[in-house]
Formats: structure tokens, C-alpha cells, sequence
């Protein structure tokens, strides 16, 4: 983009040395190698920063991990991997020091918590705030210990920010409701869908990647996960009663999940019968999704509570008819180009599967809608509207 355009998106003129900042970006885990949710957003919006700003200095504050080229240093881009030790102490301590020693103008914190004192001003991105609306230890003991850390850091760091970033309008209305934050601190950057998420045409590539992970011909898909939210169970008690009353069924794939943790699952429902037509491939690669996506005849997505929910725009981009829940900020997202269900109700899994399956006309539409809505998020878009956040924070800090 040329710059002067640049300027009328975001009121940074990229040209202008003389009026930079120098911006601190925390991004611990970006280098780990199973990157989740929140480490994929702050990949593409700094990869989109790094093209559309010369301007401004930017450091980077990251753990040393084995995927150390997802990011890669740019002439005002640079890399800190300085801090050590385990996260409480990384964030706490490391980073305000590291942070004052690099003289930012300001910190931009990507994953929900912050440090508690810091004497550089601060944005947040909040992404969610599931954790301070109810407490469970259902979860693996990392995401316990997780939930309880941003239990007792967040409610402090939003307070402290000047301004917090969030992926919805539906989390903007949680984040001022149960924080007690105003409305006119938070902004909506929504997420993007990366470019790789597209319809692949070239059929001995994506026969090569089913023959690699043993995938059926046809097949429903599902990101099984140990977080009770995700709703795993819900799918796999849909499931059971798909195979009870259709004499033809497709078979499920979960991935990022184990057999045993499936199986585990499955006598608690009183369905073992079920792993002869479920295949656990276990981890696929970020950049191999895409094509998970393509053999894909449906994509489930029936979380209990999502901040955004990249999956969905990503089945979407790749045009996947789409099976997501009416609550939370999934129906924002979805654009009315999904099948919506009650993620507590099985039985409406079930039938929205019957129905997508059975309607040749409704699957088509859905797969046409889908593709439409997944226009609406790109990550060059979330990187403009970051720049517009930084710029904003020129003026509330008086730099």
C-alpha cells in the first residue's frame, strides 16, 4: 500500500521518521511449535505489520522455542529473547525490566494477561474473559492453573491499560460487564483468515494428505479438545445418536486429541461402540489444515462460548458448510451462513447434520454463504486497525 494511502487508513504516515515510536509487542509462545489460538492471531498481524509499517520501531518479547522462523527480524523489527524462566516470572518481572530498558514509548501485550506493575503504559488484548465468569478444574492442569493466573492478573492489568483490544462485539459487552472497564476503552480489531485458507483444486495433493493421516473418503470433521468448552462431548453424544438413527452415517475425525482421551469419553456416554467410526489423527500442523479443511463434508463447531472463533471463518474460506453454536459471539462471526444449534442440545447436532446432509440445495447454500462471509476478515485489515490503535496511543500518552 502506498504510504499516503496508508495515512487515510490509519493516520500513520509511514514515511516519517522523524514522528516514530518505538512499540514493544509481547508475544511469548509465538515460537512454539503447536501454536494455539492467541499465538496465531499476534503471527499474522505482526507478519502484516511488518509490510505495512517502516516507520515506527518495534520490539519484540519472546521465549526461545524450536519455531523460531515464523517471525523474523526486520529492519524495525526486532526480536528479544532475553527473558527467562517460567511465565508468572517472565511476564511479572522480565518483561516490565526489559521493557524499561528498551525505553518503549508503550507495551502491547497480545494474550489476555499483563504485568501487574509496569511503568511503561500498556495495551491489552483481552480475548476472552471465560475465566472470570465461572471457575472449573474440569480442564487439563496447565489450562487450570491458566484459568486461575488470569483469575488474578486480568481484573488488574485491564484496569491499569490504557487501552484493551478485543476480537467482537459481543466480548466488548462481557469484558465492560465484568470488569467494570467503559466501553469507550476497549476497540474491535476482528480477526482475519490467512490466505493459505482457500478451496484447493488440486486433487493429488489433497489425496496425498488424506493417505498420510488414514482419512476416510468422506467425512465430518470436529476439533476435539480437552477444554470443557469446546464441547467434545456434546459432539460425541451427537454422534451417538446419528449412528442410532441413520442406517448411513459418515464417519468422524477429531483431531488434536488422543484415542484414549476419546475413549475415555465415549464409555462415559455408554458409546465404545462409536471408535470403529472415529479417526484421531492426532496434531496436524497449522499449515496443513487447510487441506483438512477441503476433504471435509462438514465442519462441527459447537463450542459453548467463543470469544471469535477463527475455525469457523476458516471452514468457511475453504468452503466447508459449517455447524456452529447460537451463543456467544459464533452467530457475529458466522455472518447467518452457518446451521446454528444449542451446544447443549446433542440431538440438534444431530439433526443439523441430518439436515445439511439430506438437502443438497441447503448444503450448497451454505457452502456459497460461507465463502461470502469469510470476505469480511482479512489480516491486513486487523493490522490497520492495530496501527489506527498505536497511533491513538501517540495522542493518550502524549508522545
Amino acid at each position: 500500500m502506498e504510504p499516503d494511502k496508508l495515512l487515510l487508513f490509519t493516520g500513520v504516515n509511514c514515511t516519517a521518521k522523524e514522528n516514530s515510536m518505538k512499540i514493544g509487542i509481547e508475544v511469548q509462545r509465538i515460537f512454539r511449535p503447536k501454536k494455539h489460538g492467541m499465538e496465531i492471531v499476534s503471527m499474522e498481524i505482526i507478519r502484516e505489520l511488518q509490510k505495512l509499517d517502516q516507520q515506527n520501531n518495534y520490539i519484540l518479547f519472546a521465549k526461545e522455542d524450536s519455531d523460531d522462523n515464523s517471525i523474523v527480524e526486520t529492519a524495525n523489527f526486532k526480536i528479544d529473547k532475553s527473558i527467562t524462566g517460567p511465565y508468572p516470572i517472565w511476564e511479572q518481572m522480565g518483561l516490565p525490566a526489559s521493557a524499561k530498558k528498551h525505553a518503549l514509548q508503550f507495551l502491547h501485550c497480545t494474550a489476555n494477561t499483563a504485568p501487574f506493575f509496569c511503568k511503561v503504559p500498556t495495551i491489552i488484548t483481552v480475548h476472552d474473559v471465560i475465566y472470570m465468569e465461572s471457575l472449573s478444574f474440569k480442564g487439563s492442569a496447565y489450562q487450570n492453573f491458566g484459568n486461575l493466573y488470569r483469575r488474578l492478573i486480568v481484573p488488574r492489568a485491564v484496569k491499569n491499560a490504557r487501552l484493551i483490544l478485543t476480537v467482537s462485539e459481543y466480548e466488548k459487552g462481557v469484558i465492560a460487564a465484568k470488569l467494570a472497564v467503559p466501553l469507550e476503552k476497549i476497540r474491535v480489531i476482528y480477526n482475519g483468515v490467512n490466505n493459505q485458507f482457500v478451496k484447493i483444486t488440486e486433487s493429488t495433493l489433497l489425496e496425498a494428505f488424506r493417505i498420510k493421516y488414514k482419512l476416510p473418503e468422506k467425512f465430518i470433521l470436529h476439533f476435539g479438545n480437552t477444554a470443557p468448552k469446546k464441547n467434545t462431548i456434546g459432539v460425541l453424544q451427537g454422534f451417538k445418536k446419528l449412528a442410532a438413527t441413520q442406517k448411513h452415517f459418515l464417519p468422524l475425525v477429531l483431531t488434536d486429541c488422543d484415542t484414549a482421551y476419546i475413549t475415555d469419553l465415549l464409555k462415559s456416554i455408554d458409546a465404545t461402540h462409536l471408535l470403529e467410526h472415529i479417526v484421531v489423527p492426532g496434531y496436524i500442523p497449522f499449515s496443513e489444515i487447510p487441506k483438512l479443511y477441503n476433504l471435509a463434508t462438514l465442519f462441527l463447531y459447537p463450542s459453548h462460548r467463543e470469544s471469535f472463533g477463527m475455525p469457523v471463518v476458516e471452514a468457511m474460506a475453504c468452503g466447508v458448510p459449517v455447524i456452529t453454536s447460537n451463543t456467544s459471539a459464533l452467530p457475529e462471526i458466522a455472518g447467518g451462513a452457518a446451521s446454528l444449534i444449542n451446544p447443549a442440545k446433542p440431538n440438534e447436532i444431530c439433526d443439523a447434520i441430518v439436515a445439511l446432509l439430506n438437502d443438497e440445495n441447503l448444503y450448497q447454500q451454505l457452502q456459497q454463504a460461507g465463502y461470502l462471509n469469510a470476505q469480511r476478515f482479512s489480516w491486513k485489515n486487523a493490522a490497520l486497525k492495530t496501527l489506527e490503535v498505536y497511533n491513538e496511543m501517540k495522542t493518550i500518552c502524549k508522545l
